[in-house]
């Protein structure tokens, strides 16, 4: 049994599966960091007094950027929305069921949207915690130090905001359509501030409706 600052991480044939997968196709930044936000997520949890179900918050938070990943990312729409489709196939394939996966499709799709997912099933609240510790160290200062360090010990971040911002900037460019408005696409502007972006005032200015009378 595995512990990590205190917390168990799952160990059922999904979990595995879910680790396994991750592994065999995801860098190991990305590996990593989807392990802090389990770890992270859980722990604000205790705080919040929030419980999930453990297998469903360690799959979501395995998966949350796996839509980052060569070969498994789309160029039509958001990373967030490849990693939920990737999950929820793979939880219907474990035998979870629809409501399982639904769930945790959530988590994924919306870890990165801002404070809409702390009014959403536990699953989807503590991936969005985790993410927000891990990329912004949001709640960082509940968590003790020692368990800080524990999970430094057995997850590094080594260079992490630069070598992250890299493999995001990299997972989205492109796709442009999908990171319109996103935080793939500030990381790009701030990379490559020659990027051309869409200007929302000229859509919004694109207005198909006939005059009213």
């Amino acid at each position: 049994m595995e512990r990590i600052a205190g917390v168990r991480v799952p160990d059922g044939p999904v979990a595995a599966a879910a680790t396994a997968r991750v592994r065999g196709t995801a860098d190991e930044v990305l590996f990593h960091h989807s392990r802090r936000v389990f770890v992270l997520g859980t722990l604000r949890g205790r705080r919040r007094g929030l419980v999930a179900d453990p297998e469903l918050l360690y799959v979501a938070a395995m998966f949350h950027a796996l839509g980052l990943a060569p070969g498994l990312r789309s160029r039509s729409r958001r990373f967030e929305l490849d990693g939920a489709e990737l999950a929820r196939q793979f939880l219907l394939e474990a035998g979870r069921s629809h409501a399982d996966a639904r769930a945790v499709w959530l988590a994924v799709a919306l870890h990165t949207t801002p404070e809409v997912p702390a009014g959403l099933e536990p699953e989807v609240a503590l991936v969005a915690a985790g993410v927000d510790a891990d990329l912004r160290g949001d709640g960082l200062a509940e968590v003790e130090p020692e368990a800080v360090r524990a999970l430094l010990a057995a997850h590094p971040r080594h260079r992490f905001p630069q070598r992250f911002a890299a493999l995001l900037a990299d997972g989205v460019r492109d796709r442009p359509a999908g990171t319109t408005s996103t935080l793939a696409d500030d990381v790009l502007g701030a990379l490559d501030p020659t990027r051309p972006r869409p200007d929302p005032l000229a859509a919004l200015s694109c207005d198909p409706w006939p005059a009213s009378p």
